[in-house]
């Protein structure tokens, strides 16, 4: 008999910052899988609020309840990572239809480069409005994002946009 291989998948994105619409997906895509990847990409051409380095900090530990969740960085194609890690699968949520437009035409061409499959996910309704760029903007004045991420996540939010007192 054959040992059976782990089914991998991977949850890509660039979670700057994580928020809980990531958490929901994440969580779901491990009970589904036996490993599940959180693959952060990193973009030399796009500085974000949180250093890669801080959004893989921020995912550890709001992912060390769930076991069977790794955190990692990528550069280049999410399917080169994929075929390096022996992961075929990759888990997108799914907010809005519009998601489904771009996700679709990413899917295919993961499928054409590599073979790599794509599950989409919807993500539970109350997180269906949540992101991370409007998390951020709606920090940056000071409005409260403690309903849509993380304590951990609001705590460096905070930190990250405090403005100098004149």
């Amino acid at each position: 008999m054959s040992e059976q291989r782990p089914r991998r998948a991977a949850c890509p994105g660039s979670f700057d910052p994580v928020q809980l619409g990531h958490l929901d997906v994440i969580g779901r895509a491990s009970t589904l899988y036996d490993e599940v990847v959180v693959a952060v990409l990193v973009n030399e051409s796009k500085v974000g609020l949180f250093t890669v380095d801080e959004r893989i900090e921020m995912l550890t530990e709001v992912t060390a309840t769930y076991p069977n969740v790794s955190v990692r960085k990528f550069r280049g194609l999410l399917v080169d990572f994929c075929r390096a890690n022996d992961i075929p699968v990759v888990i997108k949520g799914l907010r809005v239809a519009s998601d489904f437009d771009y996700e679709l035409q990413m899917a295919q061409m993961n499928w054409g480069l590599a073979g790599v499959e794509t599950l989409f996910m919807p993500t539970s309704p109350q997180f269906s409005f949540v992101s991370s760029s409007l998390i951020k903007d709606v920090a940056k004045w000071g409005g409260d994002v403690t309903p849509h991420v993380p304590d951990t996540v609001a705590t460096r939010l905070r930190e990250k946009l405090a403005k100098p007192r004149d």
